[in-house]
């Protein structure tokens, strides 16, 4: 059954919550955002604090794919380009899909959601994410039509004596 996306939800704690626990899950299955498993909401918090508020000041845009229960099931965050000569294009980070739903297509799902949402704004030539390298995740980007478009060789340390490139892809939208 395909995934219910939201763009801009209401922030209730129920949806915050959710949020949470799917940031929390993906980590603790070795995703790749911005944690290193094992790792507990309460460390996660500040950081989804921080994401919100940046939602709530209009800076970054919330999209929230929920599943037929009616539980988060997916995330990613569109944040608008502040410098005044880089507005053409826009951020997509901390893409989420819950372990329990992977391998179903929801992450091809939530990155063409995305790309309508950004296409929605008008004014988006293209969105640019990064990756950690070491697990693929740049093929999988390039299968749903981004291109790599930089390197920086061991600019992630994970953990001592596992450092990781951090890719650049980008996603033309004309």
């Amino acid at each position: 059954m395909p995934l219910t996306f939201t763009l801009d939800p209401a922030i209730t704690p129920a949806l915050r919550d959710g949020i949470l626990d799917l940031w929390t899950d993906v980590s603790n299955a070795g995703g790749s955002v911005g944690f290193v498993p094992p790792v507990t909401a309460e460390e996660i918090r500040p950081e989804l604090v921080r994401h919100l508020a940046q939602t709530a000041e209009g800076r970054t845009r919330l999209l929230v794919g929920h599943d037929e229960a009616g539980r988060v099931a997916a995330t990613a965050f569109l944040a608008r380009n502040s410098h005044r000569l880089m507005t053409h294009w826009l951020w997509l980070y901390t893409v989420m899909v819950h372990p329990r739903h992977q391998g179903r297509g929801y992450g091809r799902d939530l990155l063409a959601a995305a790309e309508e949402a950004a296409r929605g704004l008008g004014d988006v030539e293209a969105i640019r994410l990064t990756c950690r390298g070491g697990h693929g995740l740049e093929r999988f980007y390039a299968s749903c039509g981004y291109k790599e478009v930089g390197r920086v060789p061991d600019a992630i340390r994970v953990g001592p004596g596992d450092d990781r490139d951090e890719i650049v892809m980008l996603l033309p939208l004309r």
